[in-house]
């Protein structure tokens, strides 16, 4: 089953005419995502590689069945592609996109909700269900397919942690990268909810990074609803005591979004928490 994106997900690319859009969009039909079209406002009636491009969200899915967008826009258009999306009813978004004004992520956020539409990003990695569909820019190779979920803040330890996993002989259902941002259309403790929910995962990987609160409202979320094992690795014990670093999600504020702080929250709950990828592998490996 998965969660986001699985065998039935017909996806379209905003942006596909473009170098980015082009090589990750072919990619992902190359793993064997149903890639339906593209999206680029003044280039409808051409094609990539065979992908039709439309130049409306609402023409491309009135005319193949899309329900997803993967949004490789600039960060100056990535608001009004996502508004874009959102009002032709496509269920899932992803935005890759990077550096996207947090004013316009706060007016989207609360739109989105409203309307029902999940948004995941941006300046993340993309959804992978491996085996069944990926929508980003993960190296998918490198996943094998199981029973264990994996959230992430980060794109490069998504992978690595993947890997790790995969080096055990474990799989995952689906792969989220949230991203790094400090205003993100899915949160941890939404991805959280949507694992809980999903039979085919069984036990779910969260990773932190300094910054924020977030791992503690995963923290206090699982305590409260989760009743599948929860492991979690956090990046920045060695960051410098006062350093900015990372992304700009990752801002400490006093002795509050240390790595520590973020640990010792998440084993209050009964979490178990890795401080090396491979040891957090090791965890879920039991």
């Amino acid at each position: 089953m998965a969660i986001l994106i699985d065998r039935d997900t017909r996806l379209i690319v905003q942006g596909l005419t473009g170098s980015e859009g082009r090589f990750h969009g072919l990619r992902n039909r190359d793993y064997g995502t149903k890639l339906v079209a593209g999206v680029t406002p003044g280039k409808g009636g051409q094609d990539v590689d065979g992908v039709p491009v439309f130049d409306t969200v609402v023409e491309a899915r009135e005319q193949t069945g899309a329900n997803v967008s993967l949004v490789f826009v600039p960060a100056r258009f990535a608001a009004d592609a996502i508004y874009e999306a959102c009002d032709a009813g496509i269920e899932s978004i992803v935005c890759i996109s990077e550096h996207v004004p947090a004013h316009d992520m706060l007016r989207l956020y609360a739109y989105l909700r409203l309307r029902g539409t999940t948004l995941v990003g941006p300046n993340c990695p993309g959804v992978l269900s491996p085996g069944k569909a990926n929508a980003g820019i993960m190296p998918a190779a490198i996943f094998r397919e199981g029973d264990v979920g994996l959230v992430s803040r980060s794109g490069t330890l998504t992978y690595q942690i993947g890997h790790e996993l995969a080096g055990l002989g474990l799989g995952n259902s689906t792969v989220v990268g949230i991203g790094g941002d400090p205003i993100v259309g899915s949160s941890f403790v939404d991805i959280l909810a949507r694992f809980e929910a999903d039979p085919e995962t069984e036990r779910i990987v969260l990773v932190g990074e300094i910054g924020g609160d977030e791992e503690e409202k995963a923290a206090r979320y699982v305590a409260e609803h989760m009743t599948k094992p929860v492991f979690a690795y956090i990046a920045g014990f060695s960051a410098p005591p006062g350093k900015t670093m990372g992304h700009a999600g990752a801002i400490i504020s006093g002795s509050s979004g240390t790595a520590q702080a973020k640990k010792a929250a998440l084993e209050a709950v009964g979490i178990s928490v890795g401080t090396t990828p491979s040891e957090v592998a090791a965890l879920v490996a039991g």
